[in-house]
């Protein structure tokens, strides 16, 4: 054996204090015995790397009920609460939502900011200004250690570059550097919000058992992120899950990306309004509908059963090419799916395989609004998750 190929006892040692700390990270408060049979470790081994990180200050351990008395319970580990924290941030067409995030997923406060068409260093001041905020609202010994944002649109993931992101009006935004500039010394990482609410749902959410799971999520713009054999699709330089750009129609609509009738021009909000016969546009607008449509409305039912028309079809596709365990339908997109369920049911029964359509239930997100919110948080974590640093 080369010397190049030699597994040293310290990179043992610190990938298994990595697995211990995800296996923390990801499922809360668990006993050592718990650590010791889900990584396949000693007990003697789980106390050393637990012990080494109660010392790093990232986890607290007691001893359950009673005491360490007869039958020595096994001690309990847990995220420790004045721990280390991320930055997570999810910039959306109207909104910006910041907030600091601990190990586990535990939201500890949160800074919500209405956006009307920001320019990218309005976006920068206000990331940079909320994370002042948020740190002067946790306690003296949690560390920032850093930033995950989630953009509405292609993101190169590796420069942290916002590629196009039509619904705000940002194109070649290099959003990782600025913030990089203000926020000096800490890792920054930039992800496309479906992508991360993919990952959120798989992690902590309504695909957490899930191997292989199609998360789409709908509002101004529709996107998608998918989960294969456990793992986020990113391709080649993270643009993958364009479910939005699946083209349905090739003499419909017009869209910012250059072609006709893709998908977020036929089952997006603003589709729904046009569809509707409403020239406002945003949330209010698109409530309105909704409502209209249960209260027997028959433009607006009209307008829903069209847009759950074309998102059962939209669904069949991703149904047939993926055949996932799950389709997570998250956002306005949500909202169809409850009032006219029986409408994409249909779609889906004379257009996806049925042996797939068979074993694949349309679910709605566990963590709501806030999915890509979250899938921000654990974008920031990983690096820390990676070293145990």
């Amino acid at each position: 054996m080369s010397r190049s190929t030699v597994v040293r006892p310290e990179e043992i040692r610190r990938h298994n204090l990595s697995q211990v700390l995800r296996e923390i990270h990801r499922y809360g408060e668990l006993t050592r015995a718990e650590l010791t049979t889900s990584l396949g470790l000693n007990r003697s081994t789980i106390g050393d790397l637990v012990g080494d990180l109660v010392r790093r200050g990232m986890v607290d351990e007691h001893v359950p009920g009673g005491g360490d008395k007869a039958g020595r319970p096994s001690h309990v580990v847990a995220p420790r609460p004045d721990g280390p924290y991320v930055l997570a941030v999810e910039l959306d067409v109207e909104r910006i939502v910041s907030a600091a995030v601990g190990l586990g997923g535990r939201v500890h406060v949160r800074r919500e900011t209405t956006i009307v068409e920001p320019a990218p260093g309005e976006v920068v001041d206000r990331i940079a200004a909320d994370a002042l905020a948020l740190a002067a609202e946790m306690p003296a010994s949690a560390t920032l250690v850093g930033v995950g944002v989630s953009a509405p649109g292609t993101v190169h993931v590796t420069e942290g570059l916002v590629v196009h992101a039509p619904n705000i009006r940002w194109r070649d935004v290099p959003l990782g550097q600025a913030l990089a500039e203000r926020l000096p010394g800490l890792d920054i990482r930039i992800g496309n919000n479906a992508n991360l609410g993919a990952l959120a749902e798989h992690q902590r959410g309504a695909a957490r058992q899930m191997r292989d799971v199609v998360y789409v999520t709908g509002s101004v713009g529709v996107g998608g992120g998918v989960i294969v054999d456990g793992t986020l699709l990113q391709g080649s330089n993270g643009y993958a899950g364009e479910i939005g750009h699946i083209m349905l129609d090739p003499d419909g609509p017009s869209c910012h990306c250059g072609s006709n009738g893709c998908v977020e021009t036929i089952i997006g909000e603003h589709a729904l309004l046009r569809y509707a016969g409403v020239t406002d546009l945003g949330p209010a607008a698109v409530a309105a509908v909704l409502a209209d449509a249960e209260r027997g409305s028959p433009r607006a039912a009209e307008a829903v059963v069209r847009v759950a028309t074309s998102l059962g079809r939209t669904l069949a596709i991703l149904i047939n090419v993926f055949n996932p365990e799950a389709v997570v339908v998250g956002d306005t997109l949500a909202e169809i799916l409850r009032i006219e369920c029986a409408t994409i049911e249909r779609e889906l029964a004379h257009r996806a395989k049925a042996e797939s359509r068979a074993v694949t239930p349309l679910i709605t997100p566990a963590l709501g609004r806030d999915s890509a919110l979250i899938g921000a948080s654990e974008l920031a974590f990983q690096h820390v998750l990676a070293s145990a640093v």
